[in-house]
């Protein structure tokens, strides 16, 4: 019993030290961010943060307005960039969509703002490639000329890099952010330790803490 008592008081103080070590604004490798075994060709004089998300995903569309607040105030800093994610044997009209429109030069804040209203709003799901084009079309855009690049080889291009920088960074859920080649984290990772963000607007304030070092430990180490 005195042995039984004794480990689970050991137990109790590693969790206490743990807590206290552990903060979204002191984070911590391998708890609030990783980084990765082999460093990846990022921008040479900005700091480069890429956003792995999915259209479909509901905390993507729920972090979407706050991050692209927080790309506002980063300023000069960085350089942003996001990737839609693959899914392995499935076919991603939004995935397709996403990137058709960056080839086309149509991709900007409002229009994916847009996006994300369609889809969790309007709750049109646009999993057919017919949807796309239906909701493209109402955009002001040229169907015929979308729907060309749309099934080009160049969006096929795309979406082949999307999963191969998937496996690179190990993203596994989303969304997930990789901080200039080297860290990787997440407004999950950013809670892993505490546990104590009781709301998703919380668990987003924490992931951008969390950023917010990453970036200026990467703009540091450019120096």
């Amino acid at each position: 019993m005195r042995v039984l008592k004794y480990a689970v008081s050991a137990m109790l103080m590693s969790a206490v030290v743990l807590s206290a070590s552990a903060s979204p604004t002191d984070p911590k490798n391998g708890v609030e961010y990783r980084t990765l075994p082999t460093p990846q060709q990022a921008d040479a004089k900005k700091v480069e943060v890429i956003e792995f998300f999915d259209y479909a995903c509901p905390h993507c569309y729920a972090l979407d307005p706050s991050l692209q607040a927080w790309i506002k105030k980063q300023g000069g800093n960085i350089i942003f960039k996001r990737v839609h994610i693959s899914r392995t044997g499935t076919d991603l009209p939004q995935q397709k969509m996403f990137y058709t429109l960056e080839s086309m030069g149509l991709m900007n804040d409002a229009m994916n703002t847009k996006i994300f209203t369609e889809m969790h709003v309007n709750r049109n799901r646009m999993n057919r490639d017919e949807m796309v084009f239906d909701f493209i079309a109402k955009q002001g855009v040229d169907r015929q000329k979308f729907i060309d690049v749309y099934r080009g080889m160049g969006v096929q291009g795309h979406v082949r890099r999307a999963s191969s920088l998937m496996d690179t960074y190990g993203v596994d859920s989303w969304p997930m952010f990789a901080i200039d080649g080297k860290y990787v984290t997440s407004p999950a990772m950013s809670d892993e330790a505490t546990k104590a963000a009781t709301t998703e607007a919380q668990l987003h304030a924490q992931g951008f803490q969390v950023m917010d070092v990453l970036v200026a430990k990467a703009k540091a180490e450019k120096k």
